[in-house]
């Protein structure tokens, strides 16, 4: 049995979450998911709009996603080394990816204009044009 973790924030859930997750899930038999707390999604984003429980309940909703945790920190290498999984998900658009020192890392590819943030922007710009 191959365990494979992944991590998001989800802060407004969208197809490029799910591609992602359900991507994973196919090179994995288990599929375990970080969400990352507010105070961790901060340390690299905005901060989330969606509170963390929430995007930690729909996470974890998902077919493909086998169980979801809290994730504490940007970096998963604290949960890496409680879960020691075969594989690490790493994502295309992180500059410094996480070495998984207990198997493959393997780096999926990010998909552009898939974002929260740029979701957000358009919401924005939609809400000033009116």
């Amino acid at each position: 049995m191959r365990l494979g973790y992944a991590y998001v924030v989800a802060d407004i859930f969208h197809v490029g979450h799910l591609v992602h997750l359900k991507n994973c899930k196919r090179m994995c038999d288990i599929l375990l998911v970080g969400v990352l707390t507010d105070f961790a999604a901060s340390e690299k984003k905005p901060s989330p709009i969606i509170p963390f429980e929430e995007r930690l309940l729909i996470v974890s909703s998902l077919r493909c996603v086998d169980a979801a945790v809290t994730q504490e920190a940007y970096s998963p290498l604290s949960n890496i080394h409680d879960i020691k999984p075969e594989i690490l998900f790493e994502s295309s658009s992180h500059k410094n990816p996480c070495i998984n020192p207990y198997g493959r890392t393997i780096i999926m590819p990010y998909y552009l204009g898939q974002t929260s943030t740029a979701i957000k922007e358009k919401i924005i710009r939609e809400w000033q044009n009116d």
